[in-house]
């Protein structure tokens, strides 16, 4: 342990015990055309961005087939490393939940939520989940049940086991294992920023390990892997949801959605985005986060109600039951024979979830200031996790009561994921209003995402300056907008492959630094803890 971990500063006002050091935010930032931006990470952040943005333009087949390459490469290498990470975050979450280090709060004792609890848990799920939820809430249970691409633990498609491992993995992808994963990146980031005075950027979770090193070449590296990885996984996320919003216009207006038409989507997107930053957080992330969680609730009822709502009603214990039971197997990386599906599904999974934690985290820092370790932890792994139960269920059950019952454009099967949803209300009454409606939801997570992408990158780059020029948010919103584009346009055919395979390779240096950051998140809690007793 460094001798940065010896608590010697303490703040009466608030009851934290900060660090000693003189580093003061934005020292090593520079002013340019009205910007004031840390020198180097903006720049090696946004010139590799844009040296990716420019060879997907200029060799687009070369950089679908790089990007290929090294998602293979990563997959076979290092699958192990991937599948192991959520279980130890989780465990380690469990850990502070129940330990005496879960008293401690965010910004002292006497600190207070800025944000109620409805509105902490709207901005986490739409900054979270929710494009996620929109495109994948009847694809996922639906592709296990039918061998779309595959079964988990190859089951035998259309049987009871199937039936069961469909609901059972579709929850462990998007249930406990990501949210642990927000969480601790989340909670190092606020803890050192309000409890010790450090700057609010990911190179500060490190200070109980590097000391003052963390200003330095190893804190330039671990911001700059936390922009690449961030922006890499956000693209991600905005590729696949213009997908499924191109594909549900035209599913709605019967014609054949195009790569330039998604690529055009997200650059309108991109500029619904840039008026959300300028419109600051209240006015555009907490407005547009509450506006989506009350249409997404309504849809959910909607199909709850319209759909086969005794199945979903079992459902919702049953699939639970069954997530409990098959987590160990779906976890479990050794001797898999579905090795295909646990690639393509599962580590794509926890790599995604891993490329965008610092994007994520940082944003659950930034709302989360007043709570308790403990409160903290079990509201931002529980609450997601019990949505996540219900609205999996309730598209989940539809989709497969309608494939299985020959109903509609599901009756065959899943034709794309990215339509899946619409075929699904298009069975449903009213399937122009919820059409529409899921479209709107869609394009407002994506500017949610973007807006809230570029408020944590721009805090990365600006050496943690939470009062930057606004014009930095509306860049880095643009570079979002940017990637996405030239991900989908160096995919071709293979588009969410490409998507996949960015995020994979990206996701890749980002997660030994998060094992690391749990270690250095431990020390500090701890530290905080002694300090404290021996005080008293």
């Amino acid at each position: 342990m460094s001798d940065a971990d010896t608590p010697t500063d303490t703040d009466s006002d608030n009851d934290t015990i900060e660090y000693e050091t003189d580093y003061e935010v934005g020292q090593d930032n520079v002013e340019v055309w009205g910007l004031d931006i840390h020198n180097p990470v903006f720049f090696l952040s946004a010139g590799l961005v844009l040296l990716f943005a420019a060879v997907s333009l200029i060799f687009p087949e070369a950089a679908g087939s790089g990007l290929e390459a090294s998602r293979s490469w990563t997959l076979h290498t290092f699958d192990w490393m991937f599948a192991m990470t959520p279980v130890l975050l989780f465990i380690f979450c469990v850990f502070l939940t129940l330990s005496p280090l879960g008293k401690i709060r965010l910004g002292g004792a006497d600190a207070k939520p800025e944000f109620a609890l409805t509105s902490w848990v709207a901005m986490l799920f739409a900054a979270g989940v929710g494009i996620g939820f929109m495109f994948y809430g009847a694809a996922e249970p639906l592709a296990y049940y039918t061998d779309w691409f595959g079964t988990p633990l190859d089951a035998a498609a259309e049987s009871a086991e199937a039936r069961r491992l469909a609901f059972s993995a579709t929850l462990f992808h998007w249930g406990l294992s990501p949210w642990a994963i927000y969480a601790i990146v989340g909670l190092a980031l606020g803890f050192f920023a309000y409890n010790k005075g450090l700057p609010l950027t990911i190179r500060s979770a490190f200070y109980p390990i590097l000391g003052e090193r963390v200003w330095g070449a190893w804190g330039h590296f671990i911001d700059t892997m936390a922009v690449i990885s961030t922006v890499f996984g956000l693209a991600t996320t905005i590729g696949i949801g213009a997908m499924q919003a191109s594909s549900g216009v035209s599913y709605l207006l019967g014609f054949k959605p195009t790569l330039l038409m998604q690529v055009g989507l997200v650059l309108a997107i991109t500029g619904l985005a840039v008026i959300s930053v300028l419109r600051g957080m209240d006015g555009g992330v907490k407005l547009l986060s509450n506006i989506n969680m009350s249409i997404a609730l309504l849809l959910m009822i909607f199909v709850f109600i319209t759909g086969p709502t005794l199945a979903i009603t079992l459902g919702f214990g049953e699939n639970f039951i069954a997530y409990v039971k098959d987590t160990p197997a779906l976890t479990n990386w050794f001797g898999r024979t579905d090795q295909a599906w646990f690639h393509d599904w599962t580590i794509f999974y926890w790599a995604w979830w891993i490329s965008w934690s610092p994007f994520v985290g940082m944003f659950i820092a930034r709302i989360s200031r007043g709570r308790t370790v403990r409160e903290y932890l079990t509201v931002v792994i529980l609450c997601p996790f019990v949505i996540c139960v219900v609205w999996f269920t309730t598209f989940g059950e539809t989709a497969i009561q309608q494939f299985e019952a020959g109903q509609g454009d599901l009756a065959g099967g899943i034709e794309t994921a990215a339509l899946s949803l619409f075929q699904l209300l298009d069975s449903l009454p009213l399937a122009a209003i919820t059409s529409t409606a899921a479209i709107f939801l869609l394009v407002v997570f994506i500017v949610t995402s973007a807006d809230s992408g570029a408020l944590v990158i721009d805090s990365i780059t600006s050496g943690g300056k939470t009062d930057a020029p606004v014009p930095q948010r509306v860049f880095w919103a643009c570079m979002l907008g940017v990637t996405a584009s030239m991900l989908l346009y160096g995919g071709g055919r293979s588009t969410l492959q490409s998507l996949q395979a960015g995020t994979i390779t990206a996701a890749l240096p980002f997660t030994l630094i998060l094992l690391v950051c749990c270690i250095s998140l431990y020390l500090g809690l701890r530290s905080e803890v002694r300090a404290k007793a021996d005080d008293s």
